[in-house]
């Protein structure tokens, strides 16, 4: 259990936190923005609470065995059973939060009003998240220890990417999916279950292919597998070398077709995704349609990853897209949607 907690939550804390989502992802913001209560608070929560993990592992500039030990007691302040600190957390990742302060780290900074208001959720909401974001931050530590010689993550076969790709958003799906699940028939939630990793796995892996360059120089990490680097000559470290683009640009290209495998799965997850606890089809949709769009530009365009490090969707198509909803998209419209982006800009 956590020790030396602030007053209790108020919804100043919640409001904040909404915030907070806003300013660390586009993609979950326009979530919370369709759901409704208590799910945009639910899922608020289990958001941030995995971000700060997140942040951590993704940090450059913290040596790789300081990041697990972070991790490791951030993890003892989920576990109820257990006896950590939230000021014994927060004297250890303070000196690591950079002086320019991202949005990233100001979550992590706060993240005793984060636990807080965490804890001020009803229990059943509470305990259906606690595990999948403790196995989440548990991941997390195995792979920042598993590479601590690294200096950074150099992920070796496609397997250990889909396993990193578990860790860092299966869990959420699991998250998600135990969340929105409730109440609903077996039959139902069982099938959102088994469709749950391909939706997650589908988003982490468009993340990948486009994100090579940042995820090098800025968090040096590189996602893509070595043996598909090795089968283009091209060596783990040189993976935004203009000399191996061509190569690296193959390898985009299978990570793209890798995530186009788990599309038919996605979309069933969302065939079946109840509407109640405040949850709205809508709030996960769109998510994964823009993967659908950058899919296409990925497709299109693989060598602006490593040339321009810059591959997403067009803000008119984003527009266009939250347009539709707007109006109110059935299930049924969903394969035209899809259909449509795959070729095209929905705006065109």
């Amino acid at each position: 259990m956590t020790t030396g907690q602030p007053e209790p939550s108020t919804d100043a804390d919640l409001e904040w936190c909404y915030n907070a989502v806003h300013g660390v992802s586009r993609t979950f913001s326009i979530t919370i923005d369709r759901l409704e209560e208590p799910m945009a608070r639910h899922i608020c929560l289990g958001y941030l609470l995995c971000r700060i993990a997140d942040t951590i592992e993704d940090a450059g500039h913290i040596p790789p065995e300081t990041q697990t030990e972070l991790l490791a007691e951030y993890d003892r302040l989920l576990d109820p059973n257990a006896d950590g600190s939230v000021s014994a957390f927060m004297d250890d990742v303070e000196p690591w939060i950079p002086d320019d302060c991202t949005d990233d780290w100001e979550v992590v900074a706060e993240t005793p009003r984060v636990l807080q208001t965490f804890e001020s959720l009803d229990e059943e909401p509470r305990e259906i998240m606690r595990d999948p974001i403790r196995e989440l931050v548990d991941g997390m530590a195995m792979f920042t220890d598993r590479y601590a010689t690294e200096g950074g993550l150099r992920l070796q076969t496609v397997e250990e990417l889909e396993e990193y790709c578990w860790y860092a958003a299966g869990t959420v799906g699991t998250l998600i999916t135990g969340l929105v699940a409730r109440g609903t028939s077996r039959e139902r939630a069982e099938e959102m279950r088994q469709n749950a990793r391909s939706f997650a796995l589908l988003l982490q892996l468009v993340n990948i292919a486009k994100d090579v360059e940042s995820d090098y120089h800025d968090e040096n990490n590189v996602y893509l597998p070595a043996e598909w680097l090795a089968a283009e000559d091209v060596d783990i470290e040189s993976v935004t070398d203009e000399a191996h683009h061509g190569g690296v640009t193959n390898v985009v290209k299978r990570v793209t077709g890798r995530a186009e495998r788990y599309l038919d799965d996605a979309q069933r997850y969302l065939e079946v995704v109840p509407e109640h606890h405040g949850n709205r089809l809508s709030a996960w949709a769109i998510p994964y349609l823009l993967a659908v769009g950058t899919l296409r530009e990925l497709r299109e365009r693989p060598e602006d990853v490593v040339r321009e490090g810059d591959v997403k969707v067009s803000r008119a198509e984003v527009y266009a897209l939250l347009q539709q909803f707007e109006e109110g998209v059935p299930r049924s419209r969903l394969d035209e949607l899809r259909n449509k982006m795959s070729k095209q800009p929905l705006h065109q």
